[in-house]
Protein backbone atom coordinates (compact mmCIF):
# COMPACT_ATOMS: atom_id res chain seq x y z
CA UNK A 1 0.00 0.00 0.00
CA UNK A 2 1.44 3.23 -0.98
CA UNK A 3 2.00 6.37 1.56
CA UNK A 4 2.06 9.97 0.45
CA UNK A 5 5.16 11.88 0.67
CA UNK A 6 6.57 14.32 3.33
CA UNK A 7 7.57 17.16 1.42
CA UNK A 8 6.43 20.69 1.66
CA UNK A 9 4.37 22.95 -0.88
CA UNK A 10 6.58 25.23 -2.25
CA UNK A 11 5.17 29.06 -3.08
CA UNK A 12 3.66 29.03 -7.03
CA UNK A 13 5.25 32.31 -7.38
CA UNK A 14 8.88 30.77 -6.35
CA UNK A 15 8.16 27.48 -8.68
CA UNK A 16 7.61 29.61 -11.61
CA UNK A 17 10.79 31.86 -10.96
CA UNK A 18 12.80 28.61 -10.89
CA UNK A 19 11.23 27.07 -13.96
CA UNK A 20 11.97 30.83 -15.89
CA UNK A 21 15.45 30.96 -13.88
CA UNK A 22 16.56 27.22 -14.48
CA UNK A 23 18.23 27.85 -11.45
CA UNK A 24 20.27 24.57 -10.11
CA UNK A 25 19.38 23.60 -6.48
CA UNK A 26 21.70 24.97 -3.74
CA UNK A 27 23.35 22.73 -1.81
CA UNK A 28 22.91 24.27 1.95
CA UNK A 29 21.31 27.37 2.56
CA UNK A 30 21.74 30.34 4.62
CA UNK A 31 20.16 30.47 7.82
CA UNK A 32 17.12 32.48 8.46
CA UNK A 33 19.42 35.50 10.13
CA UNK A 34 20.60 34.92 6.67
CA UNK A 35 24.22 33.66 8.19
CA UNK A 36 26.02 31.12 6.03
CA UNK A 37 25.79 27.85 8.11
CA UNK A 38 28.92 26.60 9.05
CA UNK A 39 28.76 22.97 8.62
CA UNK A 40 31.54 20.38 7.93
CA UNK A 41 32.78 21.01 4.48
CA UNK A 42 32.92 16.78 4.24
CA UNK A 43 29.44 16.38 5.43
CA UNK A 44 27.78 15.09 1.76
CA UNK A 45 24.98 16.62 0.81
CA UNK A 46 21.70 14.74 0.12
CA UNK A 47 20.94 13.99 -3.65
CA UNK A 48 18.07 13.98 -5.47
CA UNK A 49 15.20 12.14 -5.48
CA UNK A 50 15.65 8.82 -7.83
CA UNK A 51 12.67 8.33 -9.92
CA UNK A 52 9.86 6.68 -8.42
CA UNK A 53 11.46 5.94 -4.85
CA UNK A 54 9.20 4.11 -2.71
CA UNK A 55 6.96 5.31 0.07
CA UNK A 56 8.48 5.60 3.07
CA UNK A 57 8.18 2.87 5.66
CA UNK A 58 8.15 0.19 2.53
CA UNK A 59 10.51 -2.97 2.31
CA UNK A 60 12.48 -3.87 -0.91
CA UNK A 61 9.52 -6.07 -2.20
CA UNK A 62 7.14 -2.92 -1.99
CA UNK A 63 5.40 -3.89 1.47
CA UNK A 64 5.13 -2.10 4.78
CA UNK A 65 7.88 -3.09 7.06
CA UNK A 66 6.49 -4.01 9.93
CA UNK A 67 3.12 -4.99 8.81
CA UNK A 68 0.56 -3.33 6.65
CA UNK A 69 -1.20 -1.67 10.05
CA UNK A 70 1.60 0.59 10.24
CA UNK A 71 0.87 1.54 6.95
CA UNK A 72 -0.93 5.05 8.19
CA UNK A 73 -0.18 8.27 9.26
CA UNK A 74 -3.25 7.79 12.22
CA UNK A 75 -3.48 6.05 15.01
CA UNK A 76 -3.03 2.03 15.76
CA UNK A 77 -3.53 0.35 19.03
CA UNK A 78 -3.70 -3.61 19.78
CA UNK A 79 -6.72 -4.78 20.37
CA UNK A 80 -6.06 -6.03 23.68
CA UNK A 81 -4.58 -2.60 24.89
CA UNK A 82 -6.19 -0.73 27.96
CA UNK A 83 -7.09 3.07 26.73
CA UNK A 84 -3.82 5.19 25.77
CA UNK A 85 -2.66 7.73 28.67
CA UNK A 86 -2.96 11.41 27.59
CA UNK A 87 -1.64 13.76 26.94
CA UNK A 88 0.35 12.36 24.14
CA UNK A 89 0.54 15.40 21.82
CA UNK A 90 3.47 14.38 19.77
CA UNK A 91 3.05 13.62 15.77
CA UNK A 92 4.72 10.68 15.45
CA UNK A 93 5.39 8.34 18.48
CA UNK A 94 5.55 3.96 18.79
CA UNK A 95 6.04 1.59 21.88
CA UNK A 96 6.59 -1.58 21.02
CA UNK A 97 7.74 -4.72 23.40
CA UNK A 98 10.96 -5.21 22.67
CA UNK A 99 11.50 -8.98 23.08
CA UNK A 100 8.59 -10.22 21.06
CA UNK A 101 8.80 -7.25 18.53
CA UNK A 102 5.36 -6.64 18.85
CA UNK A 103 4.06 -2.89 18.36
CA UNK A 104 1.89 -2.42 20.56
CA UNK A 105 0.70 1.27 19.63
CA UNK A 106 1.83 3.95 17.03
CA UNK A 107 0.86 7.35 15.77
CA UNK A 108 2.56 8.09 12.26
CA UNK A 109 5.06 4.61 12.44
CA UNK A 110 6.90 5.83 9.40
CA UNK A 111 6.10 9.42 8.63
CA UNK A 112 9.64 11.31 8.41
CA UNK A 113 10.78 13.23 10.88
CA UNK A 114 13.90 15.40 11.20
CA UNK A 115 15.73 13.64 14.53
CA UNK A 116 17.73 16.18 15.55
CA UNK A 117 20.46 14.03 18.52
CA UNK A 118 18.11 11.16 18.62
CA UNK A 119 20.28 10.16 15.23
CA UNK A 120 23.18 9.97 17.26
CA UNK A 121 21.98 6.53 18.40
CA UNK A 122 22.20 5.16 15.02
CA UNK A 123 25.73 6.75 15.08
CA UNK A 124 26.77 4.71 18.26
CA UNK A 125 25.11 1.88 16.85
CA UNK A 126 26.98 2.15 13.45
CA UNK A 127 30.66 3.18 15.11
CA UNK A 128 30.87 0.76 17.68
CA UNK A 129 32.44 -1.98 16.90
CA UNK A 130 34.03 -0.67 13.80
CA UNK A 131 36.57 2.10 16.06
CA UNK A 132 38.37 0.33 18.93
CA UNK A 133 37.97 1.96 21.89
CA UNK A 134 41.41 2.25 23.45
CA UNK A 135 42.86 3.93 20.37
CA UNK A 136 43.04 7.50 20.80
CA UNK A 137 42.18 10.87 18.86
CA UNK A 138 43.16 14.08 18.87
CA UNK A 139 40.90 17.28 19.38
CA UNK A 140 40.91 19.69 16.62
CA UNK A 141 40.12 23.09 16.35
CA UNK A 142 36.66 22.47 13.97
CA UNK A 143 35.43 20.04 17.39
CA UNK A 144 36.32 23.32 19.52
CA UNK A 145 33.77 24.98 16.80
CA UNK A 146 31.23 22.76 15.78
CA UNK A 147 27.77 23.75 16.17
CA UNK A 148 25.73 23.51 19.19
CA UNK A 149 26.74 21.41 22.19
CA UNK A 150 30.18 20.61 23.09
CA UNK A 151 31.52 18.59 25.61
CA UNK A 152 34.57 20.55 25.51
CA UNK A 153 36.88 18.98 23.25
CA UNK A 154 40.32 21.44 22.36
CA UNK A 155 42.83 21.19 19.64
CA UNK A 156 45.74 18.75 21.02
CA UNK A 157 43.73 16.79 23.65
CA UNK A 158 43.69 13.17 23.53
CA UNK A 159 40.58 11.67 23.57
CA UNK A 160 39.92 7.62 23.69
CA UNK A 161 37.36 6.39 21.95
CA UNK A 162 35.43 4.98 23.95
CA UNK A 163 35.06 8.09 25.79
CA UNK A 164 33.92 9.62 22.90
CA UNK A 165 30.94 7.50 22.86
CA UNK A 166 30.08 7.98 26.18
CA UNK A 167 30.61 12.16 25.66
CA UNK A 168 28.39 11.11 22.09
CA UNK A 169 25.17 9.71 24.73
CA UNK A 170 26.00 11.39 28.28
CA UNK A 171 25.82 14.87 27.00
CA UNK A 172 25.33 14.52 22.98
CA UNK A 173 28.22 16.37 22.10
CA UNK A 174 28.50 17.16 18.96
CA UNK A 175 32.22 17.50 19.20
CA UNK A 176 32.54 14.26 19.92
CA UNK A 177 30.49 13.09 17.08
CA UNK A 178 32.98 15.04 14.67
CA UNK A 179 35.63 13.55 16.63
CA UNK A 180 34.58 10.02 16.08
CA UNK A 181 33.52 10.53 12.48
CA UNK A 182 37.13 11.62 11.79
CA UNK A 183 38.49 8.20 13.27
CA UNK A 184 35.91 6.76 11.26
CA UNK A 185 37.27 7.85 8.00
CA UNK A 186 36.09 11.06 8.00
CA UNK A 187 31.86 12.03 7.46
CA UNK A 188 31.08 11.13 4.20
CA UNK A 189 32.60 7.25 5.53
CA UNK A 190 30.69 7.59 8.91
CA UNK A 191 27.28 8.74 7.00
CA UNK A 192 27.95 5.83 4.60
CA UNK A 193 28.39 3.10 8.09
CA UNK A 194 25.43 4.46 9.04
CA UNK A 195 23.42 4.52 6.35
CA UNK A 196 24.48 0.74 6.03
CA UNK A 197 23.24 0.24 9.49
CA UNK A 198 19.75 1.12 8.93
CA UNK A 199 19.58 -0.73 5.98
CA UNK A 200 20.47 -3.90 7.69
CA UNK A 201 18.27 -3.06 10.37
CA UNK A 202 15.20 -2.20 8.02
CA UNK A 203 15.29 1.43 9.08
CA UNK A 204 13.84 2.70 5.30
CA UNK A 205 12.73 5.61 6.48
CA UNK A 206 16.20 6.83 7.72
CA UNK A 207 18.14 9.03 5.31
CA UNK A 208 21.46 9.96 7.15
CA UNK A 209 23.14 13.19 6.51
CA UNK A 210 25.16 13.71 9.51
CA UNK A 211 26.95 12.07 12.00
CA UNK A 212 25.56 14.28 14.89
CA UNK A 213 22.16 15.10 13.98
CA UNK A 214 22.41 18.80 13.04
CA UNK A 215 19.94 19.32 10.21
CA UNK A 216 20.75 18.42 6.90
CA UNK A 217 18.04 18.66 4.01
CA UNK A 218 16.22 15.72 3.42
CA UNK A 219 17.59 14.21 6.71
CA UNK A 220 15.36 12.01 8.58
CA UNK A 221 14.08 9.19 10.51
CA UNK A 222 10.52 7.66 11.78
CA UNK A 223 8.79 6.62 15.14
CA UNK A 224 9.73 2.79 13.79
CA UNK A 225 12.80 3.39 12.45
CA UNK A 226 14.92 4.87 16.05
CA UNK A 227 12.60 1.99 18.06
CA UNK A 228 14.98 -0.62 15.88
CA UNK A 229 17.95 1.11 16.63
CA UNK A 230 17.58 1.94 20.24
CA UNK A 231 16.28 -2.10 20.48
CA UNK A 232 19.74 -2.93 18.53
CA UNK A 233 21.45 -0.28 21.27
CA UNK A 234 19.87 -2.10 24.63
CA UNK A 235 20.49 -5.75 23.29
CA UNK A 236 23.87 -5.12 22.41
CA UNK A 237 26.47 -5.33 25.35
CA UNK A 238 28.86 -2.44 24.35
CA UNK A 239 26.27 0.15 23.55
CA UNK A 240 24.26 -0.59 26.52
CA UNK A 241 26.58 -0.26 29.00
CA UNK A 242 27.05 3.43 27.20
CA UNK A 243 23.72 4.40 27.67
CA UNK A 244 23.65 3.52 31.09
CA UNK A 245 26.61 5.12 31.91
CA UNK A 246 26.51 7.78 34.77
CA UNK A 247 29.59 9.86 34.30
CA UNK A 248 32.56 10.10 32.38
CA UNK A 249 35.54 12.05 32.90
CA UNK A 250 36.58 14.61 30.65
CA UNK A 251 40.83 14.02 30.06
CA UNK A 252 43.26 16.72 31.34
CA UNK A 253 44.71 19.18 28.18
CA UNK A 254 48.15 20.27 29.98
CA UNK A 255 47.97 24.38 29.76
CA UNK A 256 44.97 24.10 27.97
CA UNK A 257 42.11 22.93 30.10
CA UNK A 258 41.96 21.22 33.32
CA UNK A 259 39.73 17.20 33.67
CA UNK A 260 35.94 17.33 34.73
CA UNK A 261 33.08 15.28 35.30
CA UNK A 262 30.50 14.76 32.96
CA UNK A 263 27.12 13.23 33.69
CA UNK A 264 24.48 11.37 31.82
CA UNK A 265 21.50 13.54 30.55
CA UNK A 266 19.00 11.35 30.12
CA UNK A 267 15.76 12.66 31.56
CA UNK A 268 14.27 9.23 32.07
CA UNK A 269 17.38 7.93 33.98
CA UNK A 270 15.56 7.63 37.46
CA UNK A 271 12.65 5.59 35.41
CA UNK A 272 12.40 1.90 36.78
CA UNK A 273 14.38 -0.22 34.94
CA UNK A 274 15.73 2.38 32.33
CA UNK A 275 17.89 1.13 30.13
CA UNK A 276 18.91 4.26 28.49
CA UNK A 277 17.26 7.20 26.40
CA UNK A 278 18.73 9.94 23.93
CA UNK A 279 16.99 13.60 23.65
CA UNK A 280 16.77 15.61 20.81
CA UNK A 281 15.96 18.90 19.73
CA UNK A 282 16.13 21.90 16.99
CA UNK A 283 13.80 24.00 15.87
CA UNK A 284 12.78 22.12 12.43
CA UNK A 285 12.86 18.43 14.14
CA UNK A 286 11.29 19.97 17.47
CA UNK A 287 11.38 17.96 20.63
CA UNK A 288 12.24 13.96 20.66
CA UNK A 289 13.15 11.19 22.78
CA UNK A 290 13.46 7.10 22.40
CA UNK A 291 14.00 5.19 25.69
CA UNK A 292 13.61 1.96 27.10
CA UNK A 293 12.67 0.35 30.41
CA UNK A 294 12.90 -3.01 31.56
CA UNK A 295 10.71 -4.63 34.04
CA UNK A 296 9.49 -7.79 35.31
CA UNK A 297 12.24 -9.59 32.39
CA UNK A 298 9.95 -8.28 30.02
CA UNK A 299 12.07 -4.95 27.71
CA UNK A 300 9.31 -1.91 26.16
CA UNK A 301 11.37 0.20 23.90
CA UNK A 302 9.59 3.61 22.60
CA UNK A 303 10.31 6.53 20.49
CA UNK A 304 8.84 9.86 20.01
CA UNK A 305 9.35 12.60 17.46
CA UNK A 306 7.92 16.28 17.00
CA UNK A 307 6.40 17.72 20.05
CA UNK A 308 6.50 20.80 22.19
CA UNK A 309 7.56 21.00 26.21
CA UNK A 310 3.52 21.82 26.43
CA UNK A 311 1.35 20.23 27.96
CA UNK A 312 4.03 17.56 28.03
CA UNK A 313 7.71 16.85 27.46
CA UNK A 314 8.73 14.06 25.09
CA UNK A 315 10.51 12.17 27.77
CA UNK A 316 7.18 12.38 30.22
CA UNK A 317 5.23 11.28 26.86
CA UNK A 318 7.58 8.60 26.87
CA UNK A 319 7.31 7.66 30.56
CA UNK A 320 3.45 7.57 29.93
CA UNK A 321 3.74 5.27 27.25
CA UNK A 322 6.15 3.09 28.85
CA UNK A 323 3.81 2.70 32.07
CA UNK A 324 0.59 2.08 29.88
CA UNK A 325 2.65 -0.41 27.54
CA UNK A 326 3.47 -2.38 30.40
CA UNK A 327 0.04 -3.07 31.22
CA UNK A 328 -0.54 -4.40 27.63
CA UNK A 329 -0.64 -8.47 28.23
CA UNK A 330 2.74 -10.12 27.36
CA UNK A 331 2.04 -11.92 24.13
CA UNK A 332 -0.07 -9.06 22.72
CA UNK A 333 -0.13 -9.56 18.85
CA UNK A 334 -0.03 -5.61 18.92
CA UNK A 335 -0.64 -3.78 15.48
CA UNK A 336 2.72 -4.63 13.54
CA UNK A 337 6.42 -6.15 14.44
CA UNK A 338 9.84 -4.65 14.98
CA UNK A 339 11.53 -6.74 12.30
CA UNK A 340 14.99 -8.49 12.82
CA UNK A 341 17.56 -8.13 9.83
CA UNK A 342 16.80 -11.53 8.84
CA UNK A 343 13.80 -11.11 8.65
CA UNK A 344 14.49 -8.77 5.38
CA UNK A 345 14.04 -9.13 1.41
CA UNK A 346 17.03 -10.44 0.25
CA UNK A 347 16.99 -7.43 -2.65
CA UNK A 348 17.73 -4.96 0.58
CA UNK A 349 20.20 -2.82 -1.07
CA UNK A 350 20.59 0.84 -1.50
CA UNK A 351 18.74 1.09 -4.76
CA UNK A 352 15.66 0.07 -2.28
CA UNK A 353 16.27 3.32 0.13
CA UNK A 354 14.10 5.88 -0.06
CA UNK A 355 15.85 9.09 -1.54
CA UNK A 356 16.74 11.90 0.73
CA UNK A 357 13.56 14.40 0.34
CA UNK A 358 12.33 16.84 3.13
CA UNK A 359 11.25 15.21 6.66
CA UNK A 360 7.95 15.35 7.78
CA UNK A 361 6.53 19.01 8.31
CA UNK A 362 6.66 19.50 11.63
CA UNK A 363 4.44 21.00 14.01
CA UNK A 364 5.29 24.75 14.01
CA UNK A 365 5.42 24.10 10.43
CA UNK A 366 1.86 23.14 10.65
CA UNK A 367 0.74 26.34 11.88
CA UNK A 368 1.42 25.67 15.69
CA UNK A 369 3.02 28.13 17.85
CA UNK A 370 6.57 27.78 18.66
CA UNK A 371 7.53 27.59 22.14
CA UNK A 372 10.41 29.58 23.91
CA UNK A 373 11.00 27.46 26.45
CA UNK A 374 14.23 25.27 24.81
CA UNK A 375 17.35 26.77 26.59
CA UNK A 376 20.84 26.41 24.91
CA UNK A 377 21.42 22.27 24.26
CA UNK A 378 22.17 20.26 21.84
CA UNK A 379 22.35 21.02 18.82
CA UNK A 380 22.57 24.21 17.95
CA UNK A 381 22.34 26.42 14.80
CA UNK A 382 21.39 24.16 11.16
CA UNK A 383 21.91 24.56 7.67
CA UNK A 384 18.59 24.16 6.38
CA UNK A 385 18.02 24.75 2.35
CA UNK A 386 16.88 28.72 1.89
CA UNK A 387 13.11 29.92 0.57
CA UNK A 388 14.65 31.58 -2.42
CA UNK A 389 16.55 30.27 -5.20
CA UNK A 390 16.74 26.52 -3.55
CA UNK A 391 12.91 26.60 -3.62
CA UNK A 392 12.82 28.37 -6.90
CA UNK A 393 15.05 25.08 -8.41
CA UNK A 394 12.53 22.68 -7.30
CA UNK A 395 10.14 23.48 -10.00
CA UNK A 396 13.18 22.75 -12.38
CA UNK A 397 14.81 19.57 -11.17
CA UNK A 398 11.60 18.10 -9.19
CA UNK A 399 13.58 18.00 -6.16
CA UNK A 400 12.42 18.20 -2.20
CA UNK A 401 13.57 20.99 -0.12
CA UNK A 402 12.89 21.86 3.14
CA UNK A 403 11.16 25.57 3.53
CA UNK A 404 12.92 28.23 4.77
CA UNK A 405 12.97 28.06 8.61
CA UNK A 406 14.65 30.06 11.39
CA UNK A 407 18.02 29.07 12.83
CA UNK A 408 17.91 25.91 14.80
CA UNK A 409 18.42 26.62 18.70
CA UNK A 410 20.16 24.03 20.50
CA UNK A 411 19.07 20.35 22.09
CA UNK A 412 17.40 20.48 25.56
CA UNK A 413 19.37 18.48 27.89
CA UNK A 414 19.23 17.29 31.65
CA UNK A 415 18.29 19.98 33.77
CA UNK A 416 16.54 22.13 31.88
CA UNK A 417 14.78 18.62 30.43
CA UNK A 418 13.44 17.70 33.35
Amino acid sequence: MGRRGGARRPLAALLLAGAAAGLLLLPAAASADGARPTADPGAPTPTAPRTGPPPQGSAPDGSTVGGERLDTRGQVVAADAPPLPGPLTASGWLVADAGSGAVLAARDPHGRYYPASTLKTLTLLALAHRLDPAVVVAGTPEDEQVEGSRVGLVAGGQYPVGFLFQALVLQSGNDAANALARAAGGTAATVAAMTETAGQLGAFDTVVGSPSGLDVAGQSSSPYDLALVFRALVEDPVTAAVLTTPVAQVPEVPGRAAGFQIQNQNPLAGYPGSLGGKTGFTDAARHAFVTAAERDGRRLVVSVLDTENQPLRAADQAALLLDWGFTVPAGSAGVGRLVRPGELPAEATEASRPAPRSARPTAAAAGRAPTDDAPPGDDGPSPLVGAGLAVAALAVVGLTVVGRRRAVRREEVSGADR
